[in-house]
């Protein structure tokens, strides 16, 4: 059973397909696949890495029509792949899992659902995403007094009317970035609220020439091209995981230094005022948040109708918003940018939605041990389960590459069971311990970085841990997760099930 039918789920129903695994089905709470590429279609929506590199390696895409495709473009991508792997007539939309438990008796996990329907399945691979659920608790108080409408990136309603209106954008992250320069034309008046500036470099989004295209379709090319970048970015990544911090820290000094001198003199080119881009300009490094792209955001601060506000907001009211100066200012829309709950962080796992062998509860072993997983995929306690976007686990070029191999750890590991004839197959306790040991000595620079620039990321998670990343290379990362040694699991070939034989009553729900 695959829960999520985002990038990941895309990817791991693709990838069983082509494991010769046809008995599994897509769960999706919605009514379509793409996940945050089917919930956020705000305006200006496009994807922050180049296309070539954003997609993947079994569904390569020549005919980007530019460099950055749009949201639309990129969601259009998704379900063409979905189609092409014939994972539609495995999907199961409207099917939202609240609640997993691990039945020791049966060897089987049960799924609850929204609707109060118990699904029974042998193995699970989540494919919920990183950025789970839009945050509900902003630190802002009184929204419910406001108003006026409220938009947000991941509900944006079309219909409502901008034009002329006054706008408040709340937020100044990846969103709003894109957000703020597409609706700037069209209201009256707007202002973008500020905690923290983003760093946001100029995104080269040209026209894919014909000729271009037409190279990328010639088999091999497309892939020898991502191999060039992989192999570039190889250095890099190895020097951050690898690096003695003693020798790291001035490095990462000079580099910050560096960067925010150019940064400043990029800021006074393309901004008017010097009071405006003296505030756009970060203290921090631009390696400890997520840095944004865009060839309009600091620009759009030229326009007579745009202005940045960098008081803080005390709270909400009716008319709109009141800063901590006791100014209360007037608006039609309020634009929450505001962020989302994040997979690395403890609090986003409830205690009781993940159960399993002996009582063992996911989210009580995170908020007291902190987010880990062996290879970023696998927890000991959780047998026949896997993870596509655990802990430490991003280290590729792209989020697909990501996938495929969290993905092609977890199928490999389902197969081992099946040609055993398992009917369990769990990490063991000593190998996720020395994986999580091994991972946080090699995180110490990326921890040191972080976590002394001074600023909110999600990058840094309450635990004072970076869990976003994986330190280590992307030929290291891929290489095992297609060769990490069946000795780390244990398969219990006590209670044998037949290896290809799958029990499905779509009437009841239940799958075995």
């Amino acid at each position: 059973m695959v829960i999520g039918a985002g990038p990941g789920g895309i990817a791991a129903g693709a990838l069983l397909k082509r494991a010769g695994i046809e008995e599994f089905t897509i769960l999706e709470r919605a009514g379509e696949v793409g996940g945050s590429w089917r919930e956020n279609t705000y305006p200006g929506i496009s994807v922050d890495v180049p296309a070539l590199i954003y997609q993947y390696s079994f569904a390569r895409k020549a005919d980007w029509p530019t460099a950055f495709p749009t949201g639309a473009e990129v969601q259009a991508y998704h379900q063409d792949v979905a189609r092409r792997y014939g994972l539609y007539r495995h999907l199961r939309f409207h099917t939202e899992v609240v609640r997993e438990v691990w039945d020791e008796k049966h060897h089987r996990w049960a799924l609850h659902t929204a609707d109060n329907e118990i699904i029974t399945t042998r193995f699970v691979i989540s494919a919920v995403g990183a950025f789970l659920r839009p945050k509900v608790d902003r630190g802002i108080k009184g929204l419910d007094d406001f108003a006026g409408s409220v938009q947000s990136p991941a509900t944006w309603d079309h219909a409502l009317d901008m034009t002329g209106k006054r706008v408040a954008v709340v937020g100044t992250g990846a969103s709003s970035v894109q957000i703020t320069p597409a609706i700037a034309p069209e209201v009256g008046h707007l202002d973008v609220y500020q905690r923290t500036p983003a760093w946001c470099l100029p995104k080269p989004n040209f026209s894919i020439p014909r000729w271009l295209q037409a190279a990328l379709r010639v088999p091999g090319v497309a892939a020898a091209q991502s191999g060039m970048i992989l192999l570039g970015l190889e250095p890099i990544a190895r020097l951050a995981t690898y690096l003695p911090l003693a020798v790291a820290k001035p490095l990462m000094a000079a580099f910050d230094s560096l960067t925010k001198r150019a940064y400043r003199a990029y800021l006074r080119r393309v901004i008017d005022d010097p009071e405006t881009a003296a505030a756009l300009t970060p203290s921090y490094g631009p390696m400890a948040k997520r840095l944004a792209l865009s060839t309009g955001y600091p620009a759009v601060f030229n326009r007579d109708n745009v202005r940045l506000v960098t008081d803080d907001i005390e709270r909400f009211i009716e008319q709109g918003i009141r800063t901590s100066d006791g100014a209360d200012h007037p608006y039609d829309i309020i634009v929450l940018a505001t962020g989302y709950e994040m997979h690395t962080e403890p609090e986003s796992y409830t205690e009781g939605t993940v159960v399993g062998r002996d009582g063992f509860d996911l989210g009580q072993f995170f908020h007291t041990n902190g987010v880990q997983a062996y290879e970023g995929v696998a927890i000991a306690g959780l047998p026949n389960r896997w993870m596509l976007v655990g802990p430490y686990s991003l280290s590729d070029i792209g989020w697909h590459g990501m996938v495929e191999t969290t993905a092609s750890h977890a199928i490999r590991a389902i197969a081992e069971a099946r040609r055993r004839q398992a009917s369990t197959v769990e990490v063991s306790e000593e190998a996720h311990a020395t994986y999580h040991a091994e991972i946080c000595k090699r995180g110490q620079v990326l921890r040191h970085y972080v976590g002394t620039q001074g600023v909110p990321t999600y990058y840094l998670n309450s635990h004072g841990d970076t869990p976003y990343f994986r330190p280590a290379g992307a030929l290291e990362t891929r290489w095992r997760g297609r060769h990490f040694p069946f000795t780390d699991y244990n398969f219990d070939a006590e209670n044998q099930i037949p290896g290809r034989r799958v029990d499905h009553d779509q009437q009841s729900g239940r799958v075995e």
